[in-house]
């Protein structure tokens, strides 16, 4: 299944691919796209069940891994692959099971592990606020508000909200993505430790608790090549707290392709 995508930058040389995190969409990485086109071609997807991807019945790892596989495929065969939380688990499972597909591995925030947190509550907040009668992103808020206090939290989430669409509507597949939410939070155990041996980075937000020293040791296990750094002043969304550290940090280790 072929991913909505968008490719900036340069015709030539290797691609960058880079994957978005759960309710997100490719535009949420548009600040590090930006920086990485001045030198790459970079490709930017919206997952499945995501964005303007099509939605799909299936919402684990290996399906995910497989349409990053054909996004790469018919861009050229082989690419550096960067991926954040959810995105970031879907590019591990590619490298995992496809290393051939892939020179380089980013991973943003997340380790080869299953976490406990269930984000279903967010789903269950989007679908309680009716969307009849909204055609301003400030009403669809204040709506929202009633079931979400995190403002910034708020706003992450309206970006996936279609103003466009009559009534207005979520370009999430939410029912999906409830059901499957125990497969997202969770880690695929048999896969292939140690297969990709390639260029690996771990980049973990100062401020974020996503990555402990269990993430570490299964980073460690899987990856041999891992490096791991940690971006000060970020959280969970390193690319909404640090753009600029982040895209440099990448550019830097991705290179010239």
């Amino acid at each position: 299944m072929m991913l909505n995508q968008t490719v900036t930058g340069r015709d030539e040389g290797l691609p960058i691919l880079l994957v978005h995190g759960l309710y997100g969409q490719g535009r949420n990485l548009g600040a590090v796209a930006r920086r990485l086109a001045e030198n790459r071609r970079v490709v930017t997807v919206d997952q499945r069940n995501h964005g303007d991807s099509p939605n799909m019945e299936r919402h684990d790892y290996p399906a995910m891994a497989a349409d990053l596989a054909e996004v790469i495929e018919a861009n050229g065969g082989r690419a550096d692959l960067a991926g954040h939380s959810m995105g970031g688990k879907a590019a591990m499972v590619l490298a995992l099971t496809r290393p051939e597909l892939v020179r380089k591995l980013v991973v943003m925030d997340i380790a080869p592990i299953a976490y406990q947190h269930d984000q279903s509550r967010y789903v269950e907040a989007m679908e309680a606020i009716d969307l009849k009668g909204i055609d301003r992103r400030s009403e669809a808020d204040r709506r929202l508000a009633e079931h979400v206090g995190d403002s910034r939290l708020r706003a992450f989430l309206l970006q996936s909200l279609d103003l466009k669409s009559d009534p207005a509507a979520w370009k999430l597949n939410l029912p999906v993505l409830r059901r499957e939410m125990g497969k997202i939070t969770g880690w695929p155990e048999d896969l292939p430790r140690g297969s990709f041996e390639g260029p690996a980075l771990f980049i973990n937000g100062a401020q974020s608790d996503y990555v402990t020293a269990a993430g570490e040791a299964a980073i460690r296990a899987h990856f041999p090549q891992a490096r791991l750094v940690t971006l000060k002043d970020a959280g969970h969304w390193l690319h909404a707290d640090q753009p600029e550290a982040l895209a440099e940090t990448l550019a830097v280790f991705l290179g010239e392709g």
